[in-house]
């Protein structure tokens, strides 16, 4: 059934360690970032978008978007890095660095972000400083124009009044806040603004959780791994919904071709949608239609839709 699937992961973190077979900064095999997207092609995926989550790792995520014509990066500043725009005591050059990626790659970037909110981490970036450089950041996006690739963790008060204050540049240009997690009324606000809402492993760990992704009108979903991170574990709500299971091996038997257990890829995005499809009692083929030309239609717009 998946290969007649045709999928979009809106965040995959391409530029982890882990994908040159490093993890804790411990060589365990070799890279395989290139078996890992063979299995993303032939998993049904389409297009990948790579997250950038600074300066330094927008530009990673570039250098890996352009060796495929299928990737294609995002670039900004994720809140928990808020203080590296004052590291070197000039935020100027550093909002600069993220508008110069921006305007001298466009072929290649289809989102700024991810940038946001996130009081879960305040050890990472203080709220303060976090609220200033969100609103920075979206004041170079007023002058960008880009669609929006936004997070947001524990912090929805704060998040939707500063982003609400944006209502043109989300009529605009559309967004998504990624790795949802929120509650049913974070659902009605997010979506009454016009942004999307994306789902992972992360916003399918509890009951509730799958509660409110059931809530979410299919018109405004997409779908995402934020690999190597949020996969479905076992222990998690929705992990008996899913029907796709890939053999993996630990990190430490690894050969050529394997799936490493515990590591999440692009891949895996069969079973986020097997997840939501389940919960919504929906056709798989239509719901995944629904939510392909979602994702176009905000980060792709200008191709013509082909579904």
């Amino acid at each position: 059934m998946s290969s007649t699937l045709k999928f979009i992961d809106i965040g995959a973190n391409l530029t982890d360690p882990m994908y040159q077979g490093i993890y804790h900064e411990s060589k365990k095999h070799a890279p395989d970032l290139s078996d890992v997207l063979i299995r993303a092609w032939n998993q049904g995926l389409t297009k990948i978008i790579i997250t950038g989550g600074s300066l330094e790792d927008s530009k990673k995520a570039l250098d890996v978007a352009k060796t495929d014509a299928k990737l294609f990066s995002t670039v900004g500043c994720h809140p928990t890095r808020s203080l590296e725009f004052e590291k070197n005591g000039d935020p100027e050059m550093y909002i600069k660095g993220l508008e110069d990626l921006c305007t001298n790659n466009g072929e290649k970037v289809v989102a700024f972000g991810e940038f946001g909110l996130d009081y879960d981490r305040i050890e990472f970036a203080p709220q303060d400083i976090q609220i200033k450089y969100f609103k920075e950041q979206l004041k170079l996006n007023e002058k960008l124009r880009l669609p929006m690739f936004l997070h947001c963790r524990a912090a929805s008060s704060d998040f939707l009044n500063i982003i609400g204050s944006h209502k043109s540049l989300i009529e605009e240009c559309g967004g998504v806040v990624h790795s949802f997690d929120g509650s049913a009324e974070d659902v009605k606000v997010i979506t009454g603004l016009g942004l999307h809402i994306g789902i992972n492993g992360c916003s399918l760990k509890t009951e509730e959780n799958l509660q409110v992704v059931k809530m979410i009108p299919n018109e405004s979903l997409m779908i995402e791994t934020d690999c190597p991170w949020c996969e479905v574990r076992p222990r998690h709500a929705g992990y008996s919904l899913i029907k796709t299971q890939f053999p993996c091996v630990k990190k430490e038997k690894w050969q050529s071709g394997s799936m490493v257990k515990s590591r999440n890829e692009p891949a895996n995005i069969i079973q986020v949608m097997e997840i939501i499809a389940n919960l919504k009692g929906e056709d798989i083929s239509k719901l995944s239609k629904q939510i392909f030309e979602n994702t176009m239609k905000v980060f792709f717009k200008s191709e013509k839709l082909n579904v």
